[in-house]
């Protein structure tokens, strides 16, 4: 019987859930395949409780979903909550885009650097 994860507890900002380099290594993981802990355990040095610890902030963000099957807890992407970073980051995106465009227009203007 599948039962819903066991780590549902309270939200975590999707921003500190990404921070941490492990964890956007479980993301990537994911992203690819869904992985029971001990599989997801297997691709880090660190202790499986470590990465249990990491797999719980992810599901607090919403990142990823953990269900249990019997004595078996499976991890599956759930990365909706991505929209959010991508949003924030094509904010900066256009800010960039338009100063590198300055930047070459002036360079252009200027081409000794006067």
């Amino acid at each position: 019987m599948v039962q819903p994860s066991e780590y549902s507890g309270p939200h975590r900002d999707v921003f500190d859930a990404i921070a941490d380099p492990t964890r956007r290594r479980i993301i990537k993981l994911l992203a690819d395949r869904s992985h029971s802990m001990l599989a997801l355990a297997d691709h880090f040095e660190s202790s499986r409780q470590a990465v249990a610890k990491h797999v719980k902030i992810l599901s607090e963000a919403g990142l990823i979903n953990i269900r249990k099957n019997g004595r078996e807890r499976t991890c599956h992407a759930q990365f909706d909550k991505l929209k959010e970073v991508a949003d924030w980051v094509q904010q900066y995106q256009v800010f960039w885009t338009e100063k590198l465009d300055a930047l070459e227009r002036y360079l252009d203007e200027n081409p000794d650097g006067d």
